[in-house]
């Protein structure tokens, strides 16, 4: 009897026949959908041996869903996500006009699904921009409900605008003083410049808020580094624009630390810890003075008070000695930061020095959509919106609705289908290995068929001697190569 997964002790408990909502997607949506489906009932079925199907129960969102009901996102769709805390989706049209600005953020919004999950590795084959596509294989842990996504901003030259300004002006004056055109005398003398003093008769300034709260911040990170220990990763990279936006940005990095030296102190040590404890166990002679003096190059130059809360820090990680020092540290989870520009650089340079990385929204979506372009494109990027608290979660296309490609049986189903591999995958976290087994039969296909040079138009075009496929068979390749 088809029944709801349920959250049991902090577990997910899958029965053998659960019901899974989904929505097929706007544009290319319905092809994609029918061949990615028939590859994850084959993947399930091969891996428990018919044990096991799920019941797949449509939710109307998009177009489709206004078409029918007048609706974007009609409440009966939340409800039934609500209910059967796990769902798929294809790519959704966002509404002209006014109203919901995305579906896809009304959803992760409505279900607080604050991680979205965006893991990015290169199948053999595919064809890259890059030199080393292989080097590439990181989680992106993005919160998705703070930061930009709280979707707080006024135009400019609205009465709310006007309202947020005077405010400032009046209880912020010296913040207010920063934004250069905040008042109308600013506006009016840059329209003189250019002898159109007339054109800024009131401020025209575009407001946004950027909120970034500690309890949102470490449910995120609490999430990466549990991820990390339980795969095995090598590092958590907290990735950040500190430097600049320190009570926000560079708050999230201090909560980061914080709660892995609080909450995971016998399986973590932060880069720094690292340093401390490597020039010790190098030179066990070694001043507590000097080990402050070689981790900061800038040692000598600092006030007496720097130099004190240095050498205070460098005493303080020398008594983690018993637990972390004599090279145990070498195999724990190290917790490091690194600036959002750079990150992007190096993604690219060196590739390798990140694994999991945990980040605020703005950065988060910078950088998946960049390390896509490294693997192979959007195309064949998946994603999950996760709430690890509730269990709900709802995996998702990464990619847009490609209209002028709708019912043409040509695109690359691969985002949606790697994104059913990761809700298999997340299915058997409860500890029901036949969901697992599903997910890494649909790699084994994948990597089968991409490694086989048979491909959809977007990668035959780029890859010397490959067989062009319809959307529709390449999930039949996929499932051959299952084995």
């Amino acid at each position: 009897m088809p029944s709801a997964i349920a959250m049991q002790s902090g577990k997910l408990d899958v029965p053998n026949d659960p019901i899974i909502p989904f929505i097929e997607g706007d544009g290319t949506g319905p092809d994609i959908w029918r061949a990615s489906v028939r590859v994850f009932d084959a993947a399930v079925a091969k891996a428990s041996n018919g044990k096991k199907k799920i019941h797949w129960h449509e939710v109307l969102a998009g177009e489709k869903a206004f078409n029918k009901t007048g609706n974007w996102l009609p409440d009966q769709t939340i409800d039934d996500f609500k209910k059967y805390l796990v769902g798929i989706k294809g790519p959704l049209t966002t509404p002209v006009g006014g109203g919901i600005r995305s579906l896809n953020v009304a959803l992760r919004q409505m279900l607080d699904l604050y991680v979205c999950l965006r893991p990015v590795r290169w199948f053999q084959g595919v064809p890259s921009p890059v030199k080393k596509p292989g080097d590439v294989d990181m989680v992106i842990f993005r919160e998705n409900t703070e930061d930009i996504y709280a979707g707080i901003e006024w135009a400019a030259g609205t009465p709310e605008a006007a309202k947020f300004l005077a405010l400032m002006e009046k209880e912020f004056p010296k913040e207010f003083k920063k934004i250069r055109f905040g008042s109308a005398a600013a506006g009016v003398e840059w329209g003189k410049s250019i002898g159109h003093p007339e054109l800024y008769p009131t401020p025209a300034v575009g407001i946004g808020l950027k909120p970034v709260s500690k309890p949102g911040s470490e449910r995120l990170i609490w999430a990466a580094i549990e991820y990390a220990l339980k795969n095995n990763r090598r590092s958590v990279t907290f990735v950040h624009k500190g430097n600049i936006m320190k009570f926000t940005e560079g708050a999230f990095k201090d909560w980061g630390y914080e709660l892995a030296a609080k909450s995971f102190r016998e399986k973590c040590v932060t880069e720094r810890e690292s340093w401390i404890l490597g020039n010790k166990e190098a030179n066990t002679d070694l001043s507590s003075v000097e080990n402050a003096r070689m981790i900061d190059p800038g040692y000598d130059m600092m006030t007496p008070d720097q130099q004190k809360k240095i050498v205070g820090e460098v005493e303080n990680v020398l008594k983690l000695w018993p637990t972390h020092g004599q090279g145990k540290w070498k195999s724990m989870l190290m917790i490091k930061d690194s600036i959002a520009d750079i990150t992007l650089q190096q993604v690219l340079t060196r590739p390798k020095d990140f694994d999991v990385i945990a980040t605020m929204n703005l950065n988060g979506d910078y950088l998946s959509d960049a390390l896509a372009a490294q693997i192979g494109g959007i195309g064949i990027a998946p994603g999950a919106n996760i709430n690890y608290i509730s269990g709900h979660a709802i995996f998702e296309a990464t990619h847009g609705t490609a209209p002028k490609y709708a019912n043409l049986d040509q695109v690359n189903p691969g985002s949606v289908i790697l994104s059913g591999e990761m809700m298999l995958r997340y299915m058997g976290s409860g500890g029901d290995t036949d969901w697992t087994k599903a997910a890494d039969l649909i790699i084994k296909g994948m990597d089968g068929a991409i490694g086989a040079k048979t491909v959809t138009y977007d990668f035959h075009r780029m890859m010397e001697g490959a067989t062009k496929l319809k959307c529709s068979e390449f999930g039949d390749a996929i499932i051959k190569h299952m084995g």
